[in-house]
Parts: structure tokens; C-alpha cells; sequence
């Protein structure tokens, strides 16, 4: 599956391991991910692809614009999964 902007992502190594985060960008063949709380719009975390699980699901821009917005979003995939 490729990755695209707005993807939500599951960390499969690293610290981070088994979090979900959003894709915000993609350059140089690593993605940068965030997720509104550690990992903000304005510091987002760069990753190789290879140690993220791509989900199904596919946010909106204007649901990018706001840390605070992508940790709700977040939160609700997490207590989704429950």
C-alpha cells in the first residue's frame, strides 16, 4: 500500500512501537509523522517507511491543521479498536 498525506499509521519498531500517528509529509523516501501530542505539526518525527504499518483509514487536510484536532481523531482510532 502506499503511503499518502493524511494516512493513519501504526509504528511497527522503535520506541514508539504499536502507536498510531498521522503521515504529514513524505520527501527523500521517509515519511514524517505526527501525532498532536509529542510529534507536532511543527516537529514532526521522520521515519522509514519500512517500520510503518499503513491503516485503511484517510484523514482529511483540514483535519491536519491542528495538533489538538489530530490527538481527538487519534484518540477516537484508538477507542475504536477497543
Amino acid at each position: 500500500m502506499q503511503f499518502v498525506r493524511g494516512m493513519v499509521v501504526r509504528s511497527k519498531a522503535g520506541h514508539d512501537k504499536g502507536q498510531f500517528f498521522v503521515v504529514s509529509d513524505i520527501q527523500n523516501n521517509y515519511i514524517y509523522i505526527i501525532d498532536g501530542k509529542y510529534k507536532t505539526a511543527l516537529n514532526p518525527k521522520k521515519k522509514n517507511p519500512l517500520h510503518l504499518a499503513p491503516t485503511s483509514t484517510v484523514l482529511n487536510e483540514q483535519s491536519l491543521y491542528t495538533n489538538q484536532k489530530i490527538c481527538e481523531i487519534l484518540d477516537e482510532f484508538y477507542a475504536s479498536l477497543l
